[in-house]
């Protein structure tokens, strides 16, 4: 045991049962966590919608400033939050270190969001106002690729707008989150945040709980369309940000030397783990052998190890299913012709450690082209003409980001714009911040975050109409 606990209602849940945490660089447990049973779902969403009105009555301004405190505290907390986050996701521990500064400054943006009043009529007969209202509750369910992150992105917008939350943490890595809510849970009135833990049971019964009034979830489109399906019965309010197929177009303008670096970064961050990374890379014909060897050779030194290792710049993958989708794809590209210039091969021993893998000779209509990986393989894919690279990366189910690299960054842009993706970025890729929205196209998702549009996905629009005669 860790020793983390739910919280429900303010006070720590004691729970019947628990469920073993796997330590990714080992792959055995080295903790145990505490399981929910839907009787203690039931319980914390009375809780939280007990705590409503009364939150939702708390002055924008006193919620901000909780937030904050949460954040401060957080803060105090971030070494002991840093290594529960490396041992259960796999990260190296200042990258874990990282994620939570990196939340902090999330939340304290948010903290500081006002939602508008807008003043559509005001004359000799009536004013007509839009304000907006908290929804109720809302139930977070969080990923175990960036568990404290993906968490404070999902909750803290909800607390500002007024509304109270159930959050789950993925059972993969429920530790760094559950006691993120035991710290910050002292700042909020009783029932306003709560947590609970479980998997496929526990989701389901989150998304058709008739307490619920909006889910927030981040994980793949299939489990995004269960929740879709489940939630239809009380018509709740969604955001899904859900699976990316990011494609990088590399015109044949582009300065090898200064976009191979960038866009190793984007591609193997975290292990690859990561929603919007460069997934693949369309490559004109004349710098394609050029751009491969140098991300090629950056992926033969990366040094891949334990989290707890200092020398470790990357991490396993986190978790079996993960690893093993992983090895498959790598498989079966090797069996359709593709070359790996770099890794290609599960380590041997224990762990979950895959090399970062950089693999050419591969097009689209193959699994490693076709999937998302997910994981730290790049497929490098050879094209000639830009109108046709375009239309490949169009033609993918999936629509969250995408990027496009030249020396010309007004033709990128045009270009770039054609792209079906939710997010473009032109010489960049995944760089996201607080007041900027971030959603997906096509099977990438429904809703947005971040930001004042992104606030506005957790309120009502209520229309006030004052007669003046």
């Amino acid at each position: 045991m860790t020793g983390v606990r739910l919280i429900v209602d303010g006070k720590p849940l004691a729970t019947a049962e628990t469920f073993p945490v796997i330590d990714p660089a080992t792959g055995r447990p080295f903790a145990a966590a505490p399981l929910a049973s839907t009787a203690d779902l039931d319980a914390a969403v009375a809780a939280a919608r007990r705590a409503f009105p009364g939150w939702a009555a708390t002055p924008i301004e006193d919620r901000g400033a909780a937030i904050l405190a949460i954040a401060d505290s957080i803060e105090a907390a971030k070494d002991e939050l840093a290594r529960l986050l490396s041992a259960e996701q796999g990260k190296p521990v200042p990258n874990a270190v990282g994620e939570i500064m990196g939340a902090l400054a999330w939340a304290r943006a948010t903290a500081g969001l006002r939602p508008a009043v807008d003043v559509l009529k005001d004359d000799d007969s009536v004013r007509v106002e839009v304000h907006r209202k908290p929804l109720g509750v809302v139930a977070s369910i969080s990923p175990w690729n960036f568990p404290v992150m993906i968490a404070i992105w999902h909750i803290i917008p909800g607390l500002v707008a007024g509304n109270t939350v159930v959050m789950k943490p993925s059972s993969f890595t429920p530790l760094a989150a559950l006691r993120m809510i035991e710290i910050a849970h002292a700042h909020l009135p009783p029932g306003v945040l709560n947590s609970v833990t479980g998997e496929v049971e526990i989701g389901r019964a989150i998304a058709s709980h008739p307490g619920i009034d909006k889910i927030v979830f981040t994980g793949s489109t299939p489990t995004g369309r269960s929740i879709m399906a489940d939630g239809a019965a009380n018509l709740k309010r969604l955001t899904l940000e859900l699976g990316g197929n990011d494609a990088a177009i590399v015109l044949p303008d582009a300065d090898v030397d200064k976009v191979a670096a960038k866009i190793f970064a984007k591609a193997f961050g975290n292990s690859g783990q990561i929603c919007a990374a460069v997934k693949r890379v369309y490559v004109h014909d004349s710098i394609h052998d050029a751009l491969a060897e140098k991300l090629a050779e950056m992926a033969r030194t990366a040094v891949v190890g334990p989290g707890s290792d200092a020398a470790s710049q990357f991490g396993p993958v986190q978790n079996r299913k993960q690893f093993d989708l992983v090895r498959a794809l790598a498989d079966d590209a090797r069996a359709h012709g593709g070359r790996f210039l770099a890794g290609g091969e599960a380590r041997e021993g224990d762990g979950y450690f895959f090399p970062l893998s950089v693999v050419v000779d591969v097009t689209d209509g193959m699994r490693i082209v076709d999937e998302e990986q997910f994981g730290p393989i790049l497929p490098v894919i050879r094209y000639s003409d830009p109108e046709d690279a375009l239309a490949r990366a169009n033609a993918n189910e999936n629509g969250l980001g995408g990027s496009v690299w030249s020396a010309d960054p007004a033709a990128a842009l045009a270009f770039a714009q054609r792209l079906e993706a939710g997010t473009v970025w032109v010489n960049d890729h995944a760089s996201i911040s607080p007041d900027v929205p971030f959603g997906g196209a096509k099977q990438s998702g429904v809703g947005t975050e971040f930001g004042l549009y992104g606030l506005e996905e957790y309120m009502q629009l209520q229309t006030v109409r004052v007669a003046k005669n």
